[in-house]
This record gives structure tokens, C-alpha cells and sequence, in this order.
């Protein structure tokens, strides 16, 4: 089975494609943003599932190839799904996305649902859906069932001499467990299912060793003197760049973007005219994007194809009107009882 590997610069790359392709009124609307999305850069970006419901059935789609649950998903469809499908199975976005908007309008109640409002369903689905992923791959890799994954039970390809060797080159056996010391917050040699999320998903994980290693990993490609450390010079030219790619987005006005000047001497903690890879983690996100920053972003594309008097925000008519910019897949599929459970793609 395929492990995980982490793709730094390729990912990074992608992203930014995909903000170019939102940027608004610069770019062919045309462009294909399934393209986008779907596109395999070494390890797959899970593209972000705006309706829970759809999820729930995608997964049931897998269970059901991995085991005989077809009773089970008949119960699951027969007593959850039935009143959002219509005699045609297909399903009933204009009710889904009736039933959803409260939801998504939280912070405040206006009868509005705001870019930030989306955002937070968003990243929380993906969220979801990575803890999910997670507890599946526990599942499937903890061979003695205890619970907890040990570097052996999911990297057995690495022999005892392989880790005493100590090989630090990329996807080397001392490189991997670097990355599995670094998850392992405890420090008790396995990982816990919290634990291996973040092994499995560096980019968003919240622990510290965890992005120092994300950021001592992505600057060895900006270090250009390879001194472990960034100069003025090589942090201009390498990560600001990047960074500038991501502020422009957000703030929408390159006058708000701090200069290159700026952000070196506010990350500069110590003053000493470098940045270590601590120094960088204020920066993180735009240097290593990961599924978090990608439904961030996914959601800035919904919210401008489906805002239409483009005052930032989306009423219940708008989503109605652009059901199919929520509902894409699911809208050019038949969702019959055989051929939609068995779909592996929504």
C-alpha cells in the first residue's frame, strides 16, 4: 500500500494555480475547475465535500466494497437518505441546501451566510473527513489491534539494519522516523489516533515539532547556501514569494501585503537578520499548504461563483440559484440505488 509521502513544492505549486483561477476577473472562468482539483501531484488533495450527507454516502460506498454491508447501507439509505431523493434517485440539492443554510449561517444569525461562516463548514468537513480517513488507516495498519500504530506495524518494509543505518535522504527509513518521532507527542514510541493524523497530515497538524519539520523540509530548497538558515536574500526571493501569493488572495489588495522588508524583520524574533525554521511558523500555511488551506480557498471559489450582487456574503436564494456550484458531481450523476453506492467519486 501506498504511504504517504510528503510532496512539498508540488503541492504548493497547485495551490497557487488554483488562487490564480479564482482570482476574480483575471483568469479564464471557463478553465475547468474539476481539472484543478482532481489533479494527482504525488499524494491526492481530497477535494472538500461542501454537503455532509454526500460524504456519508461516499463512505458507505467504500464499507461496502470492503465488507458485506449491504444491509446496512440499505437501513443507512432507507432511514437517513430516502426524503432527500427523488423518485428518480436523484438527490434533492434545493432541500439539502435548504436544510444546510441555517447551519452554515452561525456567527452571526443575518440571514446571510459570509465567506468566513463558509469557510469554518468547510475546513470542518474536511476535518471530518481527514479524522475519518485516519481511523481507517489505524484500522487497517494496527496489526495487533491495540489501538495504536508503532513505526514497524506501518513502515514494515524497513528492517531493523535500515533504521540502525539511519538513512536521512527523503522516504530513507531515518527520514520516516524522524517524521514519526515528531508526531509522537508523548514520546512513549507509538502513535495514538490524534497522533497519527498528524503523521498522516503534517501540513495542517498543530504540533510544533511537527511544522518545524514541514519547515526545515521546505527550506532546503531556499537555502540556497546551505546553512540551515534563511538570509534576507534567499527569504525574499524563495518563501516571500509564496507568501505574497496567498496575502494578495486573502486581502485582495497588494497594498495591504507587507513588504518583503516587513515580514523578515516581524519574523526575526531574535534580531540576528536570519529565520530558523521557528521563526517561520507564523507563515506556515502559505509556505505548506495543506487540506485546511485548500477547503479555505475552495470556499472563496464557491462563495464567488454563487455571489451574485457581490456583496461577500450569500443569501438562501443565491446557493438555490447555483446549486450545481455546491452540488457539482452529484449533479452529473444518476444516482440510481446500485450505480450511486458503488460510486467512488463524488
Amino acid at each position: 500500500m501506498a504511504k504517504v509521502v510528503v510532496y512539498t513544492l508540488l503541492t504548493t505549486v497547485f495551490i497557487i494555480g488554483l488562487l490564480l483561477f479564482l482570482t476574480p476577473c483575471k483568469h479564464n472562468e471557463a478553465q475547468s475547475v474539476e481539472a484543478l482539483i482532481t489533479r494527482r501531484l504525488g499524494r491526492r488533495l481530497e477535494m472538500p465535500v461542501f454537503d455532509p450527507l454526500v460524504t456519508r454516502i461516499e463512505r458507505l460506498s467504500h464499507e461496502k466494497e470492503a465488507s458485506t454491508v449491504e444491509a446496512v447501507v440499505k437501513e443507512e439509505k432507507d432511514d437517513m437518505f430516502d426524503e432527500y431523493f427523488s423518485q428518480e434517485r436523484r438527490l434533492n440539492t434545493t432541500m439539502r441546501i435548504k436544510f444546510l443554510f441555517p447551519l452554515l449561517d452561525g456567527a452571526p444569525r443575518d440571514g446571510f451566510v459570509s465567506l468566513k461562516e463558509l469557510q469554518t463548514w468547510m475546513m470542518q468537513q474536511t476535518e471530518d473527513n481527514m479524522g475519518y480517513r485516519t481511523a481507517n488507516e489505524l484500522e487497517l495498519q494496527d496489526k495487533d489491534k491495540d489501538g495504536v500504530i508503532t513505526f514497524e506495524e506501518y513502515l514494515p518494509q524497513f528492517s531493523r539494519e535500515d533504521i540502525e543505518k539511519n538513512e536521512k535522504g527523503h522516504g530513507g527509513a531515518g527520514w520516516w522516523m524522524e517524521q514519526f518521532k515528531n508526531a509522537d507527542f508523548d514520546h512513549n514510541g507509538y502513535l495514538d489516533i490524534e497522533e497519527f493524523n498528524n503523521f498522516l497530515h503534517p501540513e495542517d497538524s498543530r504540533n510544533g515539532d511537527v511544522q518545524r519539520w514541514i519547515l526545515r523540509e521546505r527550506m532546503t530548497g531556499m537555502d540556497t547556501n546551505g546553512d540551515g538558515k534563511l538570509e534576507y536574500k534567499e527569504f525574499s526571493q524563495n518563501a516571500y514569494e509564496m507568501y505574497k501569493e496567498f496575502a494578495k488572495f486573502e486581502t485582495e489588495e497588494d497594498e495591504n501585503v507587507p513588504t518583503a522588508q516587513l515580514l523578515f524583520a516581524e519574523l526575526d524574533r531574535d534580531k540576528d537578520r536570519f529565520l530558523v525554521a521557528d521563526e517561520l511558523r507564523p507563515i506556515l500555511h502559505y509556505l505548506q499548504p495543506g487540506e485546511l488551506s485548500y477547503a479555505k480557498y475552495y470556499s472563496t471559489f464557491l462563495c464567488h461563483e454563487a455571489d451574485e450582487d457581490k456583496d461577500g456574503k450569500l443569501s438562501l436564494e443565491e446557493m438555490l440559484n447555483h446549486e450545481d456550484v455546491f452540488y457539482k458531481a452529484v449533479h452529473h450523476e444518476d444516482l440510481d440505488d446500485e450505480d450511486y453506492f458503488d460510486h467512488d467519486e463524488l
